[in-house]
């Protein structure tokens, strides 16, 4: 193997090539790989380049692990007359990597089986903010007064109780249309991978676990407002609100829209009456109400199933309602289009079969009624392909959802000639896209009409079902494309999620109501993604600029030539997050958290996190972990490895790159004792002001360079960076983008359980905040009475003070220890 002159040079070359105004760049999927996966990487200049080879280089050693020639030329995009597509799937071995090809390096990124944790659940952060009701992130209500009836043949005028659910995007409308494949996608997300979701939030949207994973509480949401919106047989609504809202950004507890009924009193709810409607200059083509009545009957039947575990009244209710409202698509075949009053955009769904073989055959499911499944293949063999997928273009939302979900079930049964014959029609839809993909560098064959994105995600879907159901792995690397297509591997280098990754290139000034008013970004949230550069030409409003003071990133190097994708904030048609768009990321990104925990044989993640760090084990296991750090003091050492040898006890030990310098020694005790020996930065660094824990001390190259510095004085003390991934923040202190900085560079904070004092061992009589050990020992008492100590972090610190003659780390540590054992707990290192 190459090896650079130390690593400190390394650091400093990484950084000069990636700051360089060089012609050549590496696009890479921001959130790094799983072991096990393909893994592809786009080199592209901006001059011809013949190349040969490429080197994958361990960030934390500088050392060249491999050299490929894994790689395939990919023609010509836009100013980039060369890219190569670089292959190094066969590449397992965990670390943080970066790759040089020609002249030029790419950002690093990890490579290990925790890189996809938590992203499904972070989708829902956006959801959250989406909720029209009571919102949580705003902390108000909002469209308390929804909603007054148009288009029922006898109720139109009356008010209708149609509060909650979610805003479509930035504007306030509220379509069944993407609302109910929302719910559908969370759902089966949760169906195909519960082991992938966490408990963090309540029902209302606020931190605080309710014993139900936070997808649930999303999709009940959902489901409630679709409950809402067939209040009785017969009786189905498709829209809330008109293109009348878009009148400017706003917040939505601050939406003072007139429709008719005074301003922000009430909005307009859209009876699905089977025939065109128009309130102004233009009319939609409706043609029945299948589509609509196809997807109440699918959220039914499968939330029915779903939530019984959870919600079983509210189960039995929806799952009654479910072939009431399959009948309505029965009665009145056709699409159910969304209105609009000033503009011609609206939803133009023109297929309905797909809506209606996914409710019959999810009835099918639940019922075991052959007649739902007759129907589901008839309905099934009406459209074998869902048309956009092959094709160049198509109207908004023509052809929705975007990906059938009843062909995939279809394909489930046990008929063996049926479900070939339904695993032939998803096979024809990637097929018709890979034969696109291929002239693409970055092998991404779907259509940038608006909202590409979602496009993007469907295909994902079909291809992973598709793959998991065949175990044909034929359309793997496009489906690994498609992937990092949303993360950064795209000709912009930029994630598609918003602040995922937060070290990462992401979105900045999506378009959107909260950024405007200065009151945060839409974390989470999946924009629309590129358009054709003539569908943003010809698109009323939209421009490129950008939020007060910072202009809008037009990419202007990067541009395709056929397509656009623009960070401005007043750019609604590739920057704005879509509500159906995110909820149908959650399978995916769940699918791949369970992947990776599946090759690491690990257990499904219980831990509590703060901030991205890990600060609570497993609270269903009465288990403790111990937890010891130190910068320059080590008097603890005699007393704290007697006691812990004692009582077989292995614990965590933390400390600087400086403390390694100084108390070698105390470092190869630890070792031969087994405990676990990991980092605390290496000079004690004060991340963030400790009057705002967002306000970073330090930048990113700072941080990064103090972490590998800390690792290097470990690799001399003979530990290396891979045997110690988690890590304690010097003062114990860190934010989010701590956090993020750090899993970008393959390291998982941890933090004490808050609650215990057991970190104040370090205060001195003379100071205000003085804790003596008897009332850290009282403390954890009580704490361990009134709510136990299941799955608590405790630090102790290796050194204290020599004012400090109480030291807990001797016989109250010892004594508390005996206490706990004879409470039942066990004491673990479970990192």
């Amino acid at each position: 193997m190459i090896k650079y002159n130390g690593w400190l040079f390394f650091f400093i070359f990484i950084f000069c090539a990636l700051n360089s105004s060089a012609d050549e760049w590496i696009r890479i999927n921001q959130l790094g790989y799983l072991p096990q996966s393909k893994k592809v990487a786009v080199f592209m200049s901006e001059t011809p380049i013949n190349l040969q080879e490429f080197a994958l280089i361990d960030v934390f050693t500088g050392e060249t692990k491999r050299t490929f020639r894994t790689l395939r030329a990919g023609g010509s995009i836009g100013k980039m007359l060369c890219t190569y597509r670089l292959n190094f799937s066969d590449f397992e071995e965990p670390g943080t990597y970066c790759i040089k090809a020609g002249n030029t390096v790419s950002p690093h990124f990890p490579i290990n089986h925790r890189v996809y944790h938590g992203t499904a659940d972070f989708l829902l952060h956006y959801m959250r903010q989406q909720r029209c009701g009571y919102n949580p992130f705003l902390k108000d209500s909002c469209h308390t007064h929804d909603g007054y009836i148009v288009y029922h043949p006898t109720k139109t005028g009356q008010h209708i109780d149609v509060r909650g659910g979610w805003h479509d995007a930035t504007d306030y409308l509220q379509y069944t249309t993407t609302t109910a494949n929302a719910i559908y996608q969370l759902l089966f997300a949760y169906q195909q991978n519960p082991e992938a979701f966490a408990d963090a939030y309540n029902a209302d949207g606020h931190q605080g676990a309710n014993g139900i994973p936070d997808i649930i509480d999303e999709a009940k949401w959902g489901l409630d407002w679709l409950n809402r919106m067939n209040p009785a047989k017969g009786e189905l609504y498709n829209q809330i609100a008109d293109d009348r809202d878009h009148a400017g950004m706003r917040l939505p507890n601050k939406d003072l829209v007139d429709y008719g009924y005074g301003p922000g009193k009430g909005r307009p709810v859209y009876f699905c009456s089977g025939e065109p409607q128009v309130r102004g200059t233009y009319m939609n083509a409706t043609t029945g109400v299948a589509s609509t009545a196809g997807k109440f009957a699918s959220c039914f039947a499968l939330g029915a199933e779903v939530l019984k575990p959870f919600y079983p009244e509210f189960a039995q209710e929806i799952g009654a309602k479910a072939d009431d409202a399959y009948q309505e698509g029965v009665k009145k075949p056709g699409a159910c289009q969304t209105a609009s009053v000033k503009s011609p955009y609206i939803y133009e769904e023109d297929n309905w079969t797909d809506d209606m073989e996914l409710g019959a055959i999810e009835l099918y499911r639940t019922t075991k009624n052959p007649n739902y499944l007759t129907q589901a293949i008839e309905y099934g063999r009406c459209e074998p392909v869902t048309p956009w997928m092959g094709a160049d273009s198509a109207r908004h939302y023509q052809w929705y959802p975007f990906m059938n979900m009843g062909h995939y079930r279809l394909a489930q049964t046990d008929n063996q000639r049926l479900s070939n014959e339904f695993i032939r029609n998803m096979r024809s839809g990637i097929q018709r896209t890979y034969e696109k993909a291929v002239a693409s560098p970055f092998l991404h064959g779907i259509p940038y009409i608006w909202c590409s994105n979602n496009l993007t995600t469907a295909m994902l879907t079909q291809c992973r079902l598709y793959r998991e159901t065949t175990g044909d792995s034929t359309y793997e690397e496009m489906e690994a494309a498609l992937r990092d297509w949303l993360f950064g591997c795209n000709p912009w280098g930029t994630s598609m999620v918003v602040e995922l990754p937060l070290s990462g290139d992401y979105p900045i000034q999506p378009h959107s109501s909260l950024l405007n008013a200065g009151v945060g970004n839409t974390t989470g949230g999946l924009v629309d993604g590129p358009v054709y550069r003539s569908i943003f030409e010809n698109l009323r409003g939209v421009n490129m600029d950008g939020i007060p003071g910072r202009p809008g990133e037009d990419y202007k190097r990067f541009q395709p030539d056929q397509m656009v994708y623009h960070d401005a904030i007043s750019d609604y048609s590739t920057n704005e997050p879509t509500m159906d768009g995110t909820a149908c990321l959650t399978y995916y990104l769940s699918s791949l958290q369970k992947e990776g925990m599946k090759q690491a044989n690990g257990e499904p993640d219980r831990n509590i996190y703060q901030d991205g760090g890990i600060i609570r084990t497993d609270p269903s296991k009465k288990q403790i972990t111990l937890v010891f750090t130190a910068a320059d003091k080590a008097d603890g050492a005699d007393p704290i490895l007697r006691i812990l040898k004692k009582h077989g006890i292995k614990g965590g030990f933390f400390f600087t790159g400086e403390f390694y310098e100084r108390f070698p020694q105390v470092i190869q005790r630890l070792k031969a004792d087994g405990h676990y020996v990991g980092g605390h930065s290496y000079g004690h660094l004060l991340y963030a002001a400790w009057e705002n824990r967002d306000s970073l001390l330090v930048t990113r190259e700072a941080f990064e360079k103090d972490l590998l510095k800390s690792y290097e004085t470990m690799r001399k003390a003979g530990i290396a960076y891979k045997d110690a991934s988690v890590y304690i923040p010097p003062h114990e202190y860190y934010n989010k983008q701590i956090a993020a900085w750090a899993r970008n560079m393959g390291v998982q904070v941890i933090n004490f359980t808050p609650g215990t004092l057991t970190n104040a061992d370090y205060t001195t009589p003379d100071m205000k905040n003085y804790r003596s050990s008897r009332d850290i020992y009282n403390k954890v008492m009580e704490v361990e009475a009134r709510e136990g100590l299941n799955g608590h972090i405790m630090l102790i610190h290796f050194g204290t003070a020599d004012s400090r003659t109480d030291k807990f780390y001797d016989k109250p540590m010892e004594k508390l220890i005996k206490t706990l054992k004879k409470k039942g707990y066990t004491f673990v290192f479970p990192f």
